[in-house]
């Protein structure tokens, strides 16, 4: 990990803020302040808008010489922000705000602290990080490229995120999307695919979800993808298929409870049992799937839309991150030490 202080690079940052979850009068004092102790030359503010929430005003950074972004905003300000610096030489720094703040909880970055996460993006250090690279394909023919940072995927959390009330998730948070989630358990929520992974054999296969994602971590402290560190080059996987109730409690029992407790711990882990029916992982660099009609298909909670297909593939280290200057320069230790206790206990 290296500052910024140390590279020799212009240290010149700019802020890409979404004005409806941002107060810019709050902010803006913050970032001038830290920025004249840290020696940075003045930053350059940049405002989203629904026509372009963040990429636009991120690659106008890039042209204007920032070596430091900082990304105020929900997941979706993030996430194309991200989307103009991977694979570049500038830094994305995070100013969490909104219901989910899904790579800052993958980091174990601090919350609903913008005097910290302001003076980590000064004066922290840098991370790098993988980033998920997704080809959408739609069923008119078209297709588009984004990249993502956590998860992307069809089913049961597309179809959520679809259905949840905005205004009610403005009052309470990620609570309501309990809500939108009771509504799609409703529906039969069927997938029927075909898929590849690291371009081996392609198999059918029927699921309620199939996920891809960079990081592990939901809202509420849920693990969905155990193995899953943001810098171990890989994608992991999860096909989620209950066959009735007992399916459900099958997925239950092992991501709230075995995942979330169990494997929270070095002996926990010891306990946790084999893959069920209902629920497989996998894992690899490249995962392609195609549906047999079009589904909706999110990225880092953000609905996008219906898709019939995607073809998914990671790329290592093509994200660089502020995080404070304590934090530990390999990077994710809880993965670590999962690793490690794996080994010893394979």
């Amino acid at each position: 990990m290296s500052d910024s202080n140390e590279t020799g690079r212009r240290k010149l940052a700019a802020v890409v803020y979404n004005p409806v979850k941002i107060d810019l009068d709050d902010l803006r004092p913050v970032v001038e302040a830290e920025e004249r102790t840290a020696g940075w030359e003045p930053s350059l503010w940049f405002e989203t808008s629904e026509e372009d929430p963040g990429g636009g005003q991120a690659r106008k950074a890039l042209e204007a010489g920032a070596t430091m972004v900082l990304a105020a905003g929900g997941d979706g300000t993030v996430r194309v922000v991200a989307e103009a610096l991977q694979g570049t030489d500038a830094s994305l720094a995070l100013l969490p705000s909104g219901t989910g703040n899904l790579l800052a909880r993958n980091l174990a970055l601090t919350l609903n602290d913008l005097e910290h996460s302001v003076h980590s993006a000064f004066s922290g250090g840098d991370r790098s990080i993988d980033a998920g690279l997704i080809d959408i394909h739609r069923a008119d023919g078209s297709h588009s490229k984004h990249a993502f940072l956590v998860m992307a995927g069809f089913g049961i959390d597309a179809k959520m995120l679809s259905a949840t009330d905005d205004d009610l998730k403005a009052k309470v948070g990620w609570l309501a999307y309990v809500q939108a989630f009771a509504a799609v358990l409703r529906d039969k929520n069927l997938l029927h695919a075909r898929f590849s992974l690291d371009r081996g054999e392609v198999r059918r296969m029927r699921a309620n979800t199939i996920i891809v994602g960079n990081a592990g971590s939901l809202p509420g402290n849920i693990l969905l993808l155990p193995d899953a560190a943001v810098d171990d080059g890989q994608l992991d996987v999860v096909i989620l298929r209950p066959e009735q109730l007992v399916g459900w409690i099958q997925i239950f029992v092992k991501v709230l409870w075995e995942n979330g407790v169990l494997g929270r711990t070095p002996l926990g882990r010891r306990f946790r049992t084999r893959e069920v029916k209902a629920l497989n992982y996998l894992r690899g660099e490249d995962f392609r799937v195609r549906l047999d009609r079009a589904e909706e298909i999110e990225l880092d909670g953000d609905p996008m839309g219906e898709a019939l297909g995607m073809v998914v593939r990671v790329a290592p280290g093509a994200l660089t991150v502020r995080v404070p200057a304590d934090a530990a320069d390999a990077g994710d230790p809880a993965g670590r030490a999962r690793a490690e206790t794996d080994g010893r206990s394979s």
